[in-house]
Parts: C-alpha cells; sequence; structure tokens
C-alpha cells in the first residue's frame, strides 16, 4: 500500500517555493519586482497622510554570490509616508499576509505580499538579515534588524533599537540586500519610474544606480489627491462565504438590520424586499441562519435589480488634471485629450475608467500604437498583450476611422481604478477582460479618439491651405511678370495683394529659393 504524505505549510512556504507566481522569477525580475512594490507601498504611506511623497531608491553592488557571477546588491528605499507604529514593525515587514490593505477601499497594495515578499526574496538569495527603520513622526525612532521565520511565518527579530527623534522625522526606510541583475533589469526599472512619475506627477522620485548615475523625476503639480475611504461590501459583491463570515461577526440583533448596517446602500425598504425573496422573518437572528438560508440569501442578493450604484468612495482615481500633467511634462505631445468615464461596476465592485491619448511630440513614430497601462496608479509593464487594454486598442478600435495612419506618433494611456482590480495573476501585470470593464475603455478610448480625429482634421484643412497658399506664393509673381511683359509694362507690385489672402513672406523666400534651385538644375 502507498503510503501518503500530508502537510500543511505557511503562506511563508508556499512563496517561498513558488516565488514565481508573485513575480520573482529571475534575478532580473526579481529587482524590478522589488523596487516597484517597496515604492508603491512608500507612495501609498504618503497618500493616506495626504502627504507630497518625497521617495528615494539606492542600489549599490555589493559583490557576488560564492563563486558564481551572480551579483549581491544592497537596496536602500526611503520616504516621508506616515510611517508605521514601533510595535507593528515586526509583524508588517516580517509576515506574509499581513497588512493595512485588505478593507474595501482601492489602494496599490493588494494581497499583502508584495513588499514582505521582495524581503523575502533578499532573505533567501543573501541569507541576511533586512533592516526597517520606521517613525510616526512622535519622540521615537525605532530601528529593526530582522530575519522571516520562513516555517513558522514569522518575523525573528536580530536587534532592536529605539532613538530619540530630535527633528521630528516621519517616513519609513528598508534596507536589505538581494541576488539580482541589474544590467538586464535596467530599462525597464526606468521606465517604471518614469511611468509611476507619469500617473504620480505630485511625487518627487529620486534613483542613484550601482554607477552611481542620479535619475530625478520630479513633481509637477502641488496638489495632492483625495485619499479613498473605507467603504462597506455592496450586495451585489458577496458570495456565501462573505454572508456567513458577515453573520458571525455582526453585532447586530436581526438579519433585517444586518443588511441596512453592514452592507452599502441598503435602505429598510429594500432589505425587507430581499428577505421577502429570499423566504426568511426579517427578525432572525443572524447567527441563527442556516446553510441553506444563507445559500438563498446570496442568490437573491445577486440577482435582486433594485439596489443602487455602488459607492464610489473607496475610489482616487488620477483625475485629468493629474493625469493632463503628467502626458504633457513627459510625453510632451503636439496634442492630447483626457476622458475620465463615470463611475461603473462590475459584480457589485466600483472601477473608474481613465484615459488620455497623445500625439507627436517626443513620441516617435511606429507601426504599434505606444499603451501605457495603469492600475490604481501603478504601471503594468509586463504582459501587455495579455492585457483587456491591448485588447480593446488592438481589436475594438478603427483607428483608420479616426484618420490615424499606420505610422503614427501615438500613445494611449489607460487608467483602472477600483478597489479590487481583476488581475490575472499574483504579479499583477495584465488585467482580466470583464466586459464590463473592456465597455468603460472602448467608450473612452473612442471618445478621446474623435478628439484626435478633429485635430488631424484641422492640420490635414491647414496643410491643404499652406500648399495652395504655396503654390500662389510660386506662380502669382511669375504671371504678374510675364503679363507685364507682354503689356510692355512695369510689373505690378503684388506683396500687398499676396499678404491680403495669407501668402507669408517666408513662403515667398521659399519660392524664391525653389525658382533658383530649378534654375540651376536647367543651366
Amino acid at each position: 500500500m502507498v503510503e501518503v504524505k500530508f502537510e500543511q505549510i505557511s503562506p511563508a512556504d508556499f512563496f517561498y517555493r513558488n516565488r514565481d507566481i508573485a513575480g520573482f522569477s529571475s534575478p532580473a525580475r526579481s529587482l524590478y519586482m522589488s523596487i516597484r512594490e517597496l515604492v508603491e507601498n512608500s507612495l501609498d504611506a504618503c497618500e493616506v497622510g495626504r502627504i507630497l511623497p518625497e521617495v528615494s531608491i539606492e542600489l549599490s553592488l555589493e559583490g557576488t554570490v560564492g563563486d558564481s557571477a551572480n551579483e549581491i546588491y544592497r537596496l536602500v528605499v526611503r520616504d516621508n509616508g506616515i510611517g508605521v507604529d514601533g510595535e507593528y514593525i515586526p509583524k508588517a515587514f516580517g509576515t506574509i499576509l499581513f497588512g493595512s490593505k485588505y478593507g474595501f477601499k482601492q489602494s496599490r497594495g493588494t494581497f499583502g505580499v508584495g513588499g514582505t515578499m521582495a524581503l523575502l526574496h533578499g532573505q533567501i538569495t543573501t541569507n541576511r538579515p533586512f533592516r526597517v527603520i520606521s517613525s510616526r513622526g512622535g519622540a521615537k525612532i525605532y530601528e529593526y534588524e530582522l530575519m522571516i521565520d520562513i516555517v513558522a511565518n514569522e518575523p525573528r527579530i536580530i536587534e532592536k533599537k529605539v532613538h530619540e527623534n530630535k527633528d521630528n522625522w516621519r517616513g519609513t526606510i528598508i534596507d536589505f540586500t538581494l541576488e539580482a541583475d541589474y544590467s538586464t533589469s535596467r530599462s525597464k526599472i526606468i521606465e517604471y519610474l518614469k511611468m509611476t512619475s507619469l500617473i504620480n506627477p505630485h511625487a518627487n522620485i529620486s534613483f542613484i544606480d550601482p554607477k552611481g548615475r542620479f535619475y530625478f523625476f520630479r513633481r509637477f503639480t502641488n496638489e495632492v489627491p483625495e485619499p479613498p475611504k473605507e467603504a462597506k461590501p455592496h450586495p451585489l459583491g458577496v458570495d456565501a462565504e462573505t454572508v456567513s463570515r458577515m453573520a458571525a461577526d455582526t453585532k447586530t440583533r436581526t438579519v433585517l438590520r444586518m443588511l441596512i448596517e453592514e452592507f452599502q446602500r441598503v435602505g429598510e425598504k429594500t432589505a425587507l424586499d430581499v428577505l421577502k425573496l429570499a423566504g426568511i422573518d426579517p427578525q432572525t437572528s443572524p447567527s441563527e441562519l442556516t446553510h441553506e438560508q444563507i445559500a438563498q440569501l446570496v442568490g437573491v442578493l445577486r440577482s435582486y435589480k433594485g439596489f443602487r450604484a455602488p459607492d464610489t468612495s473607496s475610489l482616487s482615481p488620477v483625475g485629468s488634471s493629474f493625469l493632463e500633467a503628467g502626458v504633457k511634462a513627459l510625453l510632451r505631445p503636439e496634442f492630447h485629450s483626457v476622458v475620465q468615464r463615470p463611475p461603473s461596476s462590475y459584480s457589485g465592485i466600483p472601477f473608474i475608467v481613465e484615459v488620455a491619448v497623445a500625439w507627436g511630440g517626443a513620441i516617435t513614430p511606429s507601426e504599434d500604437i505606444l499603451l501605457y497601462r495603469f492600475a490604481n496608479k501603478i504601471p503594468l509593464l509586463y504582459d501587455e498583450r495579455a492585457d483587456v487594454s491591448w485588447k480593446v486598442i488592438s481589436e475594438k478600435i478603427d483607428w483608420a476611422a479616426y484618420k490615424v495612419p499606420k505610422l503614427a506618433p501615438l500613445a494611449v494611456i489607460t487608467s483602472i481604478c477600483s478597489p479590487k482590480i481583476p488581475y490575472k495573476t499574483v504579479g499583477k501585470e495584465a488585467i482580466a477582460d470583464r466586459p464590463e470593464i473592456e465597455r468603460e475603455l472602448t467608450l473612452a478610448i473612442r471618445e478621446s479618439a474623435r478628439h484626435l480625429r478633429n485635430y488631424l482634421s484641422r492640420l490635414e484643412r491647414r496643410e491643404a491651405v499652406i500648399k495652395r497658399l504655396n503654390i500662389y506664393a510660386k506662380y502669382l509673381p511669375k504671371i504678374a511678370k510675364f503679363s507685364a511683359e507682354l503689356a510692355d509694362r512695369e510689373p505690378p507690385e503684388i506683396k500687398g495683394l499676396l499678404k491680403k489672402i495669407g501668402v507669408t513672406d517666408d513662403m515667398l523666400k521659399e519660392a524664391e529659393r525653389s525658382e533658383a534651385q530649378e534654375a540651376e538644375q536647367i543651366s
């Protein structure tokens, strides 16, 4: 008889064994992911406190891994965010799936994995502890040297120090080593920081690379975006497990009050209507609901058509002015159009789509449209063709109908904000093609494309006028000259007439140069 061994592993052990699914698949990708996750944590920490972000990244070469060619780097990320309470620092940075981002509101982080996963990767590849320094601006600064107990998914404190905070400093510093490949990942890291600056134009971001090169992405606005607020779940987006937990944890005494107080935008009339359809007495205690009643209630919640649209206070979109500032600063286009769609929802989860279309300027003409994708203000640089935005611009939009030629200096920027972005993988690089999101993206891009078509039409008309005036500038002086010779008279002064119809001095000079070149070729 074959003996089967069963065992239970911790979340830290799971991600230790399956680093690829979190995006830590190679030394180059792991370095990119580490910088990305820690920068996003820093931006979130600033956004919560409505602080203008100051984020700095320093990467230095420490040596090689044994006799191999793999390199060890030291990565230090500093921010001026709200900081972390000293008692929570070990758990917050030394435990996988422990964090502050599990509530129903928009945040850059989603799973409570990314930042800690970067530190875990560093520990796995170098077997060195990591250092965290943080203060909330009070009298003390807390400094910890930590490692992660992978089997127990717990922090192991190597050393703890408490410093006097004489300057009232506030923020967090993460300092650790990791095996990495900077030469391969450099272009992606720079592109990531550039795109992060585009979508967060209120942030100052600096980066010093291992060769001492300094990159600075300065803020273009001092306005701070409104942070998202915690919201209750919408009844359309719940399942049986959510309702079971709600029934067990609620402090309300009746299922009627539970529906009103634990869900968003559910009034007494709506709650009574739902319970009547589910066949449940409104005065039933939530703790007394049976499995069958919960299943029946969830079925009614998902199919009921009388709920109001989800609350959007849990969202913090980029905003038209912020997106426009970023596009103008980094792409310097000749033309741009920014569109923000009204809030929508999928499965009871609210989302907002924002789109910008940019033409010319610093954009290099190409047969492929330049696509910049963002989700909750995070640049998405990998798996582009698996993303819903790529599907829309390549399959849903007929660019020829908007006067866009095959070789065009065109960029499309898409931004999706939601408490729950439907990523395809834990690595958060591609968004699934949910019909509701696809529809909103299509409508937004078409609206921006119409504005682009109007601009290109004006260019065509202007070019046609200039071409016609150039013909006048070239031939009217000749007609006047030859007509005067035939009539044996002095050539008339026609510059005034030419200026009246729009011919400029530059056009006349260009016509004279062209005539001189033709004469030279004939001779």
